[in-house]
């Protein structure tokens, strides 16, 4: 079910601009260059530098990144929670806590 209202005017952009001045900050605070994040990640420097300036990065170099900065259990609690906004929803999260699969609406 769609959302019928979305207060969060946040895209997907600014989303990602957060996260490389967050990982950005974190790293200056811990002392680190590049380099050294790069040889504790695994993520080479150049990659680092990227995310930081154009905020872009595959979803496994940003988690070996914000694993080496220590944000393992960060990182899995997210999504571990159903979020819900009405009574409905939560009704529906609910019902459908145990499914495998999602239903194809197309094939009705």
């Amino acid at each position: 079910m769609p959302l019928l209202y979305d207060f969060n005017m946040d895209t997907a952009d600014d989303l990602a601009l957060r996260l490389a001045q967050n990982l950005k900050r974190r790293r200056l605070e811990k002392g680190l260059s590049r380099s050294a994040l790069s040889m504790m990640s695994g993520v080479p420097a150049p990659t680092i530098a990227k995310f930081e300036q154009q905020h872009s990065i595959s979803l496994v170099s940003f988690l070996a990144l914000a694993k080496a900065l220590g944000y393992t259990d960060a990182l899995k609690s997210l999504l571990s929670e159903p979020i819900y906004t009405t009574m409905e929803e939560l009704e529906t999260i609910n019902k459908n806590k145990n499914r495998k699969h999602g239903r194809n609406e197309f094939n009705r």
